[in-house]
């Protein structure tokens, strides 16, 4: 792909839509979430009085920009998994899940996995902006941002693959306007058999062959629907139990939840007020399917393509409720305005930092300029081998390698039981190394082939990743977790890469 200009003022007015978009749609939807019947609305329903409704949807993201701000542009899920620990008050679902998990000493994507029945829900997509703003026209990089965050709490589950889409397409929304372009982008990201291109490609199906939205909607309830609220009737309306959506697998809410966001774009066809409004007629997670419908368009058209009526009742501040904001309040964002001249400071040092893998450049002067951009070139090329790796254990960054520590689908170790560890390598410099591998584990472990090994890593473009497996024993665990320490050391270098891994003790499970 050629490198595309975008003028930094056009820039901001189409970060200001997302952000004015995304509250806006979160207020609209908010009184009506997880209701599983067809709604009426055609404007706000609340007393508002100037202020928007407070927006989990927004909230995370206010915390991920701090932690970019604080530690730069190459941050990871491990720094994320601090920050989530620290500042996310919410226990329930998969927030509370992934919290109890991390307290346990479990890195991600295994403390999004682990014992997680709602790791296919939506708490992922629903904070994907953040990605897409700070890498615009860059789906592949907002792609692996998106991949971090969303393994916190929804590891190996469809609440990934729906952030991974959603940001895909924000990213691509910057210096793409076709929705159909759009929603190929997004889907090239993520396997196509998984639950949430599944149910996309329902609602594209849907739209194609001349259904109405509701029909749509019905069509996607049918095939890819999760519970109603905890399965709980009173949730559900009676004309959707005639239909026998009445019940539904607890937890697999992001297939259908995404399906009915492409279905309100496709249906909405640009139209802010009427996309929103079939979002949240839809029912079930109305606020953020709104409210993610919101931040697309205003990706798409700008702040200058939201109505004015739609913005008035709410003005321009931002209401927190899921983030610890008394240790933060200096720091989160007042405004959408605060928010986003911010969002576009650290895109600026993200296209900075990654300009080996972008295209894109931000101007002062110059005005937008896509070329002869053709959306094919942003499509995933390959890339969801890389996905996979993210979802099978937790990675490292060094300066010179990453390390991806492989110890099976659970974070589990028992009695007697054999433990497989794969180490992949990836050597990103300029030159061959043999690295020193050392497991520190307590005596009561052992590891074959051994404790200590060698591996020759080399540059991708002269040779393959290095890879080795190893094998975990022990007769007898004590304690409620086995930690060990993975150590890897270059000859004549004197840095000392230190990962470590945490097992829990299984023998109860």
């Amino acid at each position: 792909m050629k490198t595309v200009t975008l003028n930094r003022q056009d820039f901001a007015n189409k970060v200001l839509g997302c952000w004015m978009g995304k509250n806006i749609g979160g207020t609209l939807g908010a009184p009506f979430e997880w209701r599983r019947q067809v709604n009426a609305v055609t404007f706000y329903t609340q007393e508002l009085r100037g202020e928007p409704m407070p927006n989990d949807d927004l909230d995370i993201q206010l915390l991920w920009l701090i932690a970019l701000e604080e530690q730069g542009v190459r941050l990871d899920a491990r720094t994320l998994a601090d920050y989530w620990r620290l500042h996310v008050t919410p226990h329930w679902s998969e927030y509370g899940i992934a919290k109890a998990n991390m307290g346990s000493g479990l890195m991600p994507p295994y403390c999004g996995t682990l014992n997680n029945a709602f790791k296919d829900s939506c708490g992922a997509f629903i904070r994907s902006e953040i990605w897409a703003c700070i890498a615009p026209g860059c789906p592949a990089l907002a792609a692996d941002y998106a991949c971090e965050d969303a393994i916190l709490d929804h590891g190996d589950g469809e609440g990934t693959y729906a952030e991974i889409f959603c940001a895909a397409l924000e990213s691509a929304a910057f210096i793409v306007s076709d929705l159909n372009a759009l929603i190929k982008i997004g889907l090239s990201y993520i396997p196509a058999t998984c639950g949430v291109a599944r149910a996309i490609q329902c609602a594209v199906k849907s739209f194609r062959t001349g259904k109405t939205w509701k029909a749509a909607r019905n069509e996607i309830l049918r095939l890819h629907r999760g519970s109603a609220f905890f399965n709980r009737l009173n949730h559900v309306s009676a004309a959707d139990r005639r239909k026998g959506f009445d019940k539904g697998r607890l937890g697999y809410d992001a297939p259908s939840n995404v399906a009915i966001l492409v279905a309100a774009l496709l249906y909405g066809k640009g139209d802010f007020g009427k996309t929103l409004c079939i979002a949240v007629n839809c029912g079930e997670d109305t606020d953020c399917t709104a409210a993610t419908a919101g931040s697309i368009l205003g990706i798409l058209h700008g702040i200058d393509g939201i109505p004015p009526r739609w913005i008035e009742p709410i003005g321009r501040g931002i209401k927190t409720i899921s983030i610890n904001v008394g240790d933060l309040a200096w720091q989160v964002p007042k405004t959408v305005d605060e928010l986003t001249d911010r969002t576009v400071r650290m895109a600026e040092q993200t296209l900075l930092a990654h300009r080996g893998r972008t295209r894109v450049r931000l101007s002062h002067d110059q005005p937008t300029d896509l070329g002869d951009l053709n959306a094919s070139a942003l499509h995933a090329d390959g890339k969801n081998s890389l996905l996979q790796a993210r979802l099978d254990g937790p990675r490292f960054r060094f300066d010179f390698f990453d390390v991806h520590l492989d110890y099976g689908p659970l974070p589990l170790v028992r009695n007697g039981e054999p433990k497989t560890l794969r180490v992949t390598i990836h050597n990103t410099s300029r030159v061959q190394a043999n690295l020193n591998l050392r497991w520190h584990w307590p005596e009561t472990c052992e590891i074959t082939p051994g404790k200590q090994a060698v591996l020759s890593s080399w540059p991708p473009w002269l040779g393959p990743t290095a890879s080795a497996t190893f094998t975990l024993r022990t007769d007898h665990i004590e304690s409620a977790r086995l930690r060990g320490v993975l150590e890897l050391t270059v000859e004549g270098r004197p840095t000392a890469m230190l990962m470590p891994v945490v097992l829990l003790n299984g023998n109860a499970q």
